[in-house]
């Protein structure tokens, strides 16, 4: 493969936003370092396998909705940012459609795979957070994305499923009951990563949805309107937030959690923009800009805070 192939691929794959899936195992793995059994080893190994995973399967569903994109003509009415829109490969002739959707396949079977091995290696519960993920990733763009679940869904699984599965890997036996799986502390943390995975999906809806509409999608900004669907990204913003200054107030986690509130200014602008800018496009482009570090650096914090924990 040349490298301006490869360069398209990674394009395609979009990169940069793949960064979310690694972030998102690493407060697993921080939390997996914390609790990880006393005389028992990190295994580096799995930990690897774990990354490699959850980025398949973030390959996979981008893939996905590049190819579902361009087979319902969404792509001729897009009009794309750098943080929404897809990137228009497939619709320039410069990949095809059918290598798009082969690759999709391979991503999703390579994750699947992983899942399956940790379901039988360490836990059945890998099962449940690998199919329903899974699910998703196929549903996603011709079914969820049509009955408003689609935000729902991708933040459950491949948001705080991912921080939980990465957890229980690190740390489970196939012999321990669910009730024992998860602490407290790792139960309320991995929910303010799910609804900042489904923001970043909200937001970045603001663009498309005359495009969206064309493809028969019904997604949340479609169904309630941009103006409703900022206030429900608003809450969200403040339910992650609540969730993080709650857990350390009440000493579920340490002080250091308070970290995570570094990129409240970010988030502050995120709203603003998506309350103020909604329906003009050229003017909401840095509320996308401040959301996507909201997201990253908050995921980021998280797992800072909880390797601080540890020392």
């Amino acid at each position: 493969m040349t490298q301006e192939k490869i360069k398209l691929w990674m394009a395609q794959m979009r990169a940069p936003f793949l960064l979310l899936a690694i972030l998102l195992v690493a407060i697993g793995l921080a939390f997996g370092w914390k609790y990880h059994p006393p005389g028992t080893d990190f295994n580096p190994f799995h930990a690897i396998m774990l990354i490699v995973g959850v980025v398949s399967a973030h390959i996979s569903v981008n893939l996905f909705n590049e190819y579902s994109d361009t087979k319902t003509e969404i792509d001729l009415h897009t009009e794309r940012t750098a943080f929404s829109g897809g990137s228009g490969i497939v619709s320039s002739g410069k990949l095809s459609a059918k290598s798009v959707f082969r690759m999709a396949i391979a991503s999703l079977l390579l994750a699947f795979g992983i899942g399956l091995y940790f379901s039988l290696a360490i836990h059945w519960i890998i099962a449940l957070f690998t199919i329903s993920g899974a699910l998703t990733i196929v549903f996603y763009t011709n079914f969820l994305t049509k009955i408003g679940l689609g935000e729902l869904f991708a933040g459950l699984t491949l948001g705080t499923f991912v921080v939980l599965g990465s957890y229980v890997v690190m740390t489970a036996d196939p012999s321990m009951a669910i009730g024992a799986l998860f602490p407290r502390d790792v139960l309320l943390i991995s929910i303010p990563p799910g609804i900042l995975t489904a923001l970043l999906l909200l937001i970045n809806e603001f663009p498309d949805v005359e495009a969206d509409k064309t493809g028969g999608r019904k997604h949340l900004v479609i169904s309630l309107g941009r103006k409703k669907a900022a206030i429900v990204y608003t809450l969200g913003m403040f339910a992650t937030f609540g969730v993080i200054i709650g857990a350390a107030l009440f000493n579920v986690v340490s002080p250091w959690f308070m970290l995570a509130l570094i990129p409240l200014p970010f988030a502050y602008k995120a709203v603003k923009g998506a309350i103020k800018h909604g329906d003009n496009i050229t003017k909401l482009a840095p509320a996308l800009g401040m959301n996507v570090i909201t997201v990253l650096l908050t995921d980021l914090l998280i797992a800072v805070s909880v390797m601080l924990e540890t020392f």
